[in-house]
């Protein structure tokens, strides 16, 4: 363990899938943790500047996860001046969750390397949880996914793996300086990923392809945030256009062990009847 342990360590998104998680291995080995969060003690914000230095008092490292997504414009300006902000309370150690193929992302992550912070870098491809734990559940349940998403292959990485390699990064040494990019085992289209959850529940499900106009209209008829469906229309019209078609060795090389495959996420989720009607 490094002397990152003693002190609490912030866990910024700390109720979301990673966050949780991470939170969770925290406590279960006894390092104290501070849950970055607007309903935390003391609350964090990141739309509010002043929430951000007390949150960084008396911590020994953070781990930063940027809400609604380090995808958004302006995230990375935002999470360089968070990054800034630490070093100069003399809080050096970040780790920082981003995003495979995403340009503001990759913004953030320069940012952060520029801070003058001893960073490690988790860039992560789309996650196995967005199917249990975000927007896909309603349409799953259903019956019928439909996304203007053709046989582009993605390397769904499982959050479970996500939070490990964050619980190493922040607990051992060796990881100051590394960017691990992080990928499940193999590439799943959308469609077969919907179809081993089906599998996996014994249901049927439908993946139907839909125009970029079609994905527009249905998101915008269910009313989200302006940010979160400015999210999405990136996401499935120029992120997921094949730049992510590739396996990567990261979560060998922080974890040393081979990373979860989608269907035993499907089956594990299934059997918690999430996905049940």
């Amino acid at each position: 363990m490094t002397d990152t342990t003693s002190k609490p360590i912030l866990i910024l998104g700390g109720t979301g899938k990673t966050g949780r998680r991470l939170a969770e291995r925290m406590t279960a080995q006894g390092i104290p943790v501070r849950i970055g969060s607007r309903s935390g003690s003391p609350a964090f914000d990141w739309e509010h500047l002043s929430t951000w230095g007390p949150a960084l008092q008396g911590v020994s490292a953070v781990y930063i996860s940027y809400y609604p997504d380090i995808a958004v414009p302006g995230a990375a300006e935002t999470v360089g001046a968070f990054a800034r902000l630490a070093v100069a309370n003399g809080v050096t150690r970040l780790v920082l969750l981003s995003g495979r193929g995403e340009t503001e992302a990759q913004r953030a992550e320069e940012m952060v390397k520029a801070s003058g912070a001893d960073w490690t870098i988790l860039r992560c491809s789309w996650f196995s949880q967005n199917f249990s734990e975000g927007f896909f559940v309603e349409p799953l349940l259903q019956g019928e996914v439909a996304l203007p998403v053709g046989a582009v292959g993605e390397p769904f990485v499982d959050v479970d793996d996500i939070a490990d390699a964050a619980f190493v990064a922040l607990t051992e040494e060796g990881h100051v300086g590394q960017l691990y990019e992080l990928t499940g085992p193999r590439l799943l289209s959308f469609a077969e990923a919907v179809a081993e959850i089906a599998k996996a529940t014994g249901r049927d499900i439908d993946y139907v392809r839909i125009s970029h106009d079609e994905f527009t209209a249905a998101t915008a008829a269910h009313e989200l945030p302006p940010e979160i469906a400015w999210l999405l229309n990136e996401l499935f019209t120029e992120v997921l256009d094949g730049r992510n078609e590739t396996l990567t060795d990261g979560v060998q090389r922080v974890l040393g062990r081979a990373p979860k495959d989608f269907s035993a996420y499907a089956n594990e989720t299934a059997a918690t009847g999430i996905w049940s009607k």
